[in-house]
């Protein structure tokens, strides 16, 4: 880090409230809203502190519709330098201790706004749920195509309630989602919280113009999403395009099927999709498709709706070895 990073990072930090501020991002991402409650300040005051960390690369701040969220910026020298400054700060300090304290009050209020939206959806959710293999047999299918070992970085598209990124991210060392519906990932928040992960990142976009840099990430994963989309292809190639050399990107989704009811009645799209229609867009988005199963769930009951998933390669060599993915058998 050069002196004058680390000089401008300094004097950003060295004030009582962006302290605390500091202090709250390490636990995770927080909104500006959940700051102006936690430190009962006003949201002009707040917005002001937010800035100054922003701009000296300590705190990085994304936007979720009419919503701003800020963690620590873990992309570069600053985010590191801030999460060292909340290290060192004593947890024992009842200001911070009070602070802990208003921030468990958020996230439980997190948590219920999440209960109240799957009390409101729980009919049609169960009986979407009840049409398919359970999602015990799809996370254990993804799991296996994954395979073992820490990563980099994942990027899960269409996050919905993060219960694919509860399954993976633990193997990664950065782990993002992405979903277009502003409560979908209010849901995954709470979820994420209090499965111990608030750490996750995630990102309401536009899944065919994510907002990364192309070759950032390691796997992508678009679980049941391509079905609700007028260009699925396209998302294909924009989540190929996230890929690091020698990437994996992985696709579940339904195989063709005629229950119409889905089209009307939920949005979907497209009724399915044939192995070779994803094959070929993996080849379009430079990809080398080694995996085409349908996941099957134990005990020889039947689904309505047939679960396929695709896993891709992307071809080119990986800068470093260790990143590369094991190509799995899976039976």
């Amino acid at each position: 880090m050069n002196a004058e990073v680390l000089l401008a990072g300094l004097r950003a930090a060295g004030e009582e409230t962006r302290l605390r501020i500091l202090a709250l991002l390490a636990e995770g991402e927080l909104s500006v809203s959940d700051l102006t409650d936690i430190l009962g300040q006003s949201q002009p005051r707040i917005s002001r502190h937010l800035k100054l960390l922003a701009e000296a690369g300590l705190v990085r701040r994304s936007r979720e519709g009419a919503w701003a969220f800020f963690r620590l910026d873990e992309t570069g020298p600053g985010g590191a330098m801030a999460a060292a400054l909340a290290g060192w700060l004593d947890p024992a300090d009842p200001v911070l201790a009070a602070d802990r304290e208003r921030l468990a009050a958020v996230r439980s209020a997190r948590a219920e706004v999440a209960q109240s939206y799957f009390a409101s959806v729980a009919r049609d959710w169960d009986r979407l749920r009840s049409l398919h293999v359970p999602d015990e047999a799809v996370e254990a299918a993804v799991a296996a195509a994954v395979g073992g070992g820490r990563r980099r970085a994942v990027l899960d598209l269409g996050t919905g309630t993060g219960r694919m990124l509860q399954k993976i991210a633990p193997q990664f060392e950065r782990a993002v989602g992405v979903d277009a519906n502003h409560a979908m990932l209010a849901v995954a928040r709470a979820n994420l919280e209090k499965a111990g992960l608030s750490r996750v990142e995630l990102r309401q976009g536009d899944i065919y113009a994510l907002p990364f840099a192309r070759g950032s990430f390691d796997l992508v994963i678009i679980h049941q999403v391509l079905h609700f989309l007028d260009d699925p292809a396209r998302a294909v190639r924009e989540a190929a395009a996230m890929l690091a050399p020698g990437g994996t990107l992985i696709v579940v989704d339904f195989a063709p099927h005629d229950m119409e009811f889905l089209r009307t009645e939920h949005a979907h799209r497209r009724l399915g999709f044939a192995k070779g229609q994803i094959a070929g867009w993996f080849a379009e988005a430079g990809l080398d498709g080694d995996l085409a199963e349908e996941i099957k769930a134990g005990g020889g009951a039947a689904a309505q709706l047939t679960v396929m998933l695709w896993r891709g390669q992307d071809r080119r060599e990986p800068a470093e070895p260790a990143l590369r993915q094991t190509k799995l058998e899976v039976a």
